[in-house]
This record gives C-alpha cells, sequence and structure tokens, in this order.
C-alpha cells in the first residue's frame, strides 16, 4: 500500500510518463495501487491513479462500484467521446465528484456520458473498449489524473460551484459553497 498524495503537490498537475517497461515492478506498482484503493474509505475511492501515489506513469485503476473487479488501464488515450454529457456522476444519489487527493471537495463537473478508450493491460496488450454512465465519468476523471489536470480546475472552467464538508450546529455533516475570491 502506498500513501496518497494530496494536492498541492506538484505530481499532481504535472503530465505522466509513458509507460514503456512491462515488468515486474510494474505489476508491484499496480498490486500496491490496488491495495491503496481498497483501503480507502472516507469518501471510498472507485479510481486511482498513479499521479496519486506518487508515482508520474500514466496508470490508473476504477472498481465503480464494491462489487466491481478492479481494472487497470496503462498508457490510456481517449479516442473518441460523446457530444451527449452527464449532468455531474451518473447512477448516484450525490451527483458531485470527489478526490481522493483533494480531501471533503466536492463539485459537478459536466463530463462525456460514453467514450472510446485506446490502453494497455499489464502484460503490454492494446485493447480499445467503449465505456459509458459511471465508469466513463471515472476514466475521465482519471485520465485528467494523468494529463495533470484535477477535478476542481474542471469545475471551475465549466462555472460550476465548488463545495466543502462542514458540519452543522448538531454536528451533522453538510455541505457548504466555498467561496472563491
Amino acid at each position: 500500500m502506498k500513501p496518497i498524495v494530496l494536492v498541492p503537490h506538484p505530481v499532481l498537475t504535472t503530465p505522466a510518463t509513458v509507460v514503456k517497461t512491462f515488468d515486474d515492478k510494474l505489476l508491484r506498482l499496480i498490486k500496491d495501487m490496488e491495495e491503496t484503493l481498497l483501503a480507502t474509505v472516507n469518501p471510498k475511492g472507485v479510481g486511482l491513479a498513479a499521479t496519486q501515489v506518487g508515482q508520474s506513469l500514466r496508470i490508473f485503476l476504477t472498481k465503480p462500484t464494491a462489487k466491481a473487479k478492479i481494472r487497470t488501464f496503462i498508457n490510456p488515450e481517449i479516442i473518441n467521446k460523446s457530444g451527449a454529457l452527464t449532468q455531474g456522476v451518473p447512477e448516484r444519489s450525490n451527483k458531485m465528484e470527489g478526490c481522493l487527493s483533494i480531501p471533503n471537495v466536492w463539485g459537478n463537473v459536466h463530463r462525456s456520458s460514453t467514450l472510446t478508450l485506446r490502453y494497455q493491460d499489464e502484460t503490454g496488450a492494446i485493447h480499445q473498449e467503449e465505456f459509458s454512465g459511471f465508469l466513463a465519468t471515472i476514466i475521465q476523471h482519471e485520465t485528467d489524473h494523468i494529463n495533470g489536470i484535477l477535478f476542481t480546475q474542471r469545475v471551475l472552467e465549466q462555472k460550476e460551484k465548488l463545495f466543502q464538508v462542514a458540519t452543522d450546529d448538531d454536528g451533522e455533516e453538510l455541505l457548504e459553497e466555498i467561496k472563491l475570491t
């Protein structure tokens, strides 16, 4: 397991390096990333990029539901996106995106509802696959990570609002808007 890197660490805003060597060292990193993703709790992680564990490599994992198998994507490239956009995170009651590297901050991000992704697996084999719904949202979020873009940047580009976790007078958690000046 590896610790999750938090903002403002520069690895999070620097485009990651292409993976060229598919060896035991790469497999160990992926295993460490899997353990890290499975250990996340508040919130429960649904994706994790190598940059989030301090490794500037074009790798990310996804696990959209508790029962889903972890999938690994190496050197991913979105080669096509639909013009249709999501209104926040599809298939979830909380439509806002969050990020393990930016704890307690949430925001609406409009992303393509479907995409086609070309990527490599752990052996280096090349795949091309279409994704939709929540998994497409996760893939776009994680692809942004390996390109050095944080979800908060997307929120602000889209003129949406950012929210932070706060507590009310009764100690109940709520979201309050982050006022940017």
